[in-house]
Protein backbone atom coordinates (compact mmCIF):
# COMPACT_ATOMS: atom_id res chain seq x y z
CA UNK A 1 0.00 0.00 0.00
CA UNK A 2 2.78 2.45 0.91
CA UNK A 3 4.60 1.58 -2.32
CA UNK A 4 1.44 2.27 -4.36
CA UNK A 5 0.95 5.57 -2.55
CA UNK A 6 4.54 6.69 -3.20
CA UNK A 7 4.31 5.57 -6.83
CA UNK A 8 1.10 7.58 -7.35
CA UNK A 9 2.65 10.62 -5.71
CA UNK A 10 5.83 10.35 -7.79
CA UNK A 11 4.42 9.52 -11.23
CA UNK A 12 1.78 12.26 -11.20
CA UNK A 13 3.93 14.95 -9.57
CA UNK A 14 4.74 16.70 -12.89
CA UNK A 15 1.01 17.29 -13.43
CA UNK A 16 0.62 18.58 -9.87
CA UNK A 17 3.59 20.91 -10.29
CA UNK A 18 2.22 22.13 -13.63
CA UNK A 19 -1.16 22.82 -12.02
CA UNK A 20 0.45 25.10 -9.41
CA UNK A 21 2.95 26.82 -11.71
CA UNK A 22 0.59 29.44 -13.22
CA UNK A 23 0.00 30.94 -9.78
CA UNK A 24 3.72 31.57 -9.34
CA UNK A 25 4.33 32.55 -12.98
CA UNK A 26 1.77 35.36 -12.60
CA UNK A 27 4.14 37.07 -10.15
CA UNK A 28 7.23 36.96 -12.36
CA UNK A 29 7.74 40.35 -14.07
CA UNK A 30 9.56 38.79 -17.03
CA UNK A 31 6.40 36.84 -17.93
CA UNK A 32 3.93 39.76 -17.71
CA UNK A 33 3.68 40.11 -21.50
CA UNK A 34 2.27 36.58 -21.74
CA UNK A 35 -0.76 37.59 -19.67
CA UNK A 36 -3.07 37.29 -22.71
CA UNK A 37 -6.24 35.32 -21.96
CA UNK A 38 -6.26 31.73 -23.13
CA UNK A 39 -9.78 32.20 -24.51
CA UNK A 40 -8.71 35.38 -26.38
CA UNK A 41 -11.67 37.16 -24.75
CA UNK A 42 -14.21 35.07 -26.66
CA UNK A 43 -17.66 34.38 -25.25
CA UNK A 44 -20.28 31.68 -25.54
CA UNK A 45 -23.91 32.39 -24.66
CA UNK A 46 -22.86 35.80 -23.39
CA UNK A 47 -20.24 34.42 -20.98
CA UNK A 48 -16.47 34.30 -21.26
CA UNK A 49 -15.22 30.91 -22.40
CA UNK A 50 -12.64 30.47 -19.65
CA UNK A 51 -12.45 33.66 -17.64
CA UNK A 52 -9.62 36.06 -16.83
CA UNK A 53 -7.44 33.69 -14.78
CA UNK A 54 -6.67 31.29 -17.63
CA UNK A 55 -3.75 32.80 -19.53
CA UNK A 56 -1.28 31.82 -22.21
CA UNK A 57 1.44 32.48 -19.62
CA UNK A 58 -0.15 29.98 -17.24
CA UNK A 59 -0.51 27.30 -19.88
CA UNK A 60 3.03 27.66 -21.25
CA UNK A 61 4.68 27.93 -17.84
CA UNK A 62 2.83 24.83 -16.63
CA UNK A 63 3.78 22.82 -19.71
CA UNK A 64 7.45 23.77 -19.34
CA UNK A 65 7.40 23.10 -15.59
CA UNK A 66 5.90 19.64 -16.14
CA UNK A 67 8.59 18.80 -18.70
CA UNK A 68 11.47 20.15 -16.61
CA UNK A 69 10.27 18.45 -13.46
CA UNK A 70 10.06 15.10 -15.26
CA UNK A 71 13.66 15.56 -16.40
CA UNK A 72 14.61 16.20 -12.78
CA UNK A 73 12.77 13.04 -11.74
CA UNK A 74 14.63 11.00 -14.36
CA UNK A 75 17.94 12.34 -13.04
CA UNK A 76 16.96 11.52 -9.45
CA UNK A 77 15.70 8.05 -10.34
CA UNK A 78 17.42 6.49 -13.34
CA UNK A 79 14.72 3.84 -13.82
CA UNK A 80 11.85 6.39 -13.82
CA UNK A 81 11.34 6.46 -17.59
CA UNK A 82 11.31 2.67 -17.87
CA UNK A 83 8.89 2.27 -14.96
CA UNK A 84 6.25 4.40 -16.62
CA UNK A 85 6.84 3.00 -20.09
CA UNK A 86 8.61 5.79 -21.95
CA UNK A 87 11.92 5.61 -23.75
CA UNK A 88 14.86 6.80 -21.73
CA UNK A 89 15.74 9.84 -23.85
CA UNK A 90 15.90 13.42 -22.64
CA UNK A 91 13.54 14.70 -25.33
CA UNK A 92 10.91 12.00 -24.81
CA UNK A 93 11.11 12.40 -21.04
CA UNK A 94 10.57 16.15 -21.37
CA UNK A 95 7.67 15.65 -23.80
CA UNK A 96 6.07 13.15 -21.43
CA UNK A 97 6.19 15.62 -18.53
CA UNK A 98 5.06 18.49 -20.74
CA UNK A 99 2.08 16.42 -21.88
CA UNK A 100 1.14 15.72 -18.25
CA UNK A 101 1.31 19.46 -17.60
CA UNK A 102 -0.75 20.22 -20.69
CA UNK A 103 -3.36 17.63 -19.70
CA UNK A 104 -3.64 18.96 -16.15
CA UNK A 105 -4.04 22.55 -17.31
CA UNK A 106 -6.48 21.66 -20.07
CA UNK A 107 -8.57 19.73 -17.56
CA UNK A 108 -8.63 22.88 -15.44
CA UNK A 109 -9.55 25.03 -18.47
CA UNK A 110 -12.40 22.71 -19.49
CA UNK A 111 -13.76 22.81 -15.95
CA UNK A 112 -13.48 26.61 -16.05
CA UNK A 113 -15.64 26.67 -19.19
CA UNK A 114 -18.42 24.77 -17.44
CA UNK A 115 -18.00 26.90 -14.34
CA UNK A 116 -18.55 30.08 -16.38
CA UNK A 117 -21.60 28.55 -18.07
CA UNK A 118 -23.09 27.74 -14.65
CA UNK A 119 -22.51 31.36 -13.53
CA UNK A 120 -19.95 30.41 -10.89
CA UNK A 121 -17.58 33.33 -10.60
CA UNK A 122 -13.85 32.99 -11.11
CA UNK A 123 -12.09 32.05 -7.87
CA UNK A 124 -15.27 30.70 -6.27
CA UNK A 125 -15.13 27.03 -5.29
CA UNK A 126 -17.04 24.41 -7.25
CA UNK A 127 -16.59 21.24 -5.19
CA UNK A 128 -15.57 18.55 -6.22
CA UNK A 129 -14.82 19.68 -9.78
CA UNK A 130 -12.15 22.21 -8.79
CA UNK A 131 -10.31 19.42 -7.01
CA UNK A 132 -10.57 16.80 -9.77
CA UNK A 133 -10.27 18.67 -13.08
CA UNK A 134 -6.48 18.64 -13.28
CA UNK A 135 -6.31 15.02 -12.11
CA UNK A 136 -8.62 13.82 -14.86
CA UNK A 137 -6.88 16.01 -17.44
CA UNK A 138 -3.43 14.85 -16.35
CA UNK A 139 -4.46 11.20 -16.47
CA UNK A 140 -5.37 11.43 -20.17
CA UNK A 141 -1.71 11.63 -21.29
CA UNK A 142 -0.85 8.88 -18.81
CA UNK A 143 -3.34 6.64 -20.61
CA UNK A 144 -1.51 7.32 -23.87
CA UNK A 145 2.07 7.16 -22.62
CA UNK A 146 2.15 4.49 -19.96
CA UNK A 147 0.74 1.14 -18.95
CA UNK A 148 -0.55 1.86 -15.48
CA UNK A 149 -3.20 -0.43 -14.07
CA UNK A 150 -6.63 0.60 -12.81
CA UNK A 151 -5.54 0.54 -9.15
CA UNK A 152 -2.66 2.90 -9.90
CA UNK A 153 -5.06 5.40 -11.48
CA UNK A 154 -7.37 5.12 -8.47
CA UNK A 155 -4.42 5.72 -6.16
CA UNK A 156 -3.36 8.80 -8.20
CA UNK A 157 -6.90 10.15 -7.94
CA UNK A 158 -7.15 9.55 -4.18
CA UNK A 159 -3.68 10.94 -3.40
CA UNK A 160 -4.03 14.10 -5.48
CA UNK A 161 -7.62 14.77 -4.45
CA UNK A 162 -6.51 14.61 -0.82
CA UNK A 163 -3.42 16.74 -1.50
CA UNK A 164 -5.54 19.37 -3.21
CA UNK A 165 -7.83 19.59 -0.19
CA UNK A 166 -4.85 19.80 2.18
CA UNK A 167 -3.00 22.46 0.19
CA UNK A 168 -6.20 24.51 -0.22
CA UNK A 169 -6.82 24.39 3.50
CA UNK A 170 -3.24 25.43 4.27
CA UNK A 171 -3.64 28.33 1.82
CA UNK A 172 -6.81 29.35 3.64
CA UNK A 173 -5.14 29.18 7.07
CA UNK A 174 -2.25 31.30 5.74
CA UNK A 175 -4.80 33.77 4.34
CA UNK A 176 -3.70 33.15 0.76
CA UNK A 177 -7.19 31.91 -0.14
CA UNK A 178 -10.63 33.22 0.72
CA UNK A 179 -12.19 29.81 1.38
CA UNK A 180 -10.85 26.45 2.60
CA UNK A 181 -11.96 24.66 -0.57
Amino acid sequence: MATDLLFALWVFLPAGIANMTPIFAAHLPILKRWEAPLDFGLSYRGKRLLGPNKTIRGLLSGIVAGGLFTLLQSIMQQSYANEIGITNSVLMTFIFGASLGFGALMGDAIESFFKRQKNISSGKSWFPFDQTDYIIGGCVPLLVWSQLNFNQYVMIFVVYFGLHLLVSYIGYVLKLKKSPL
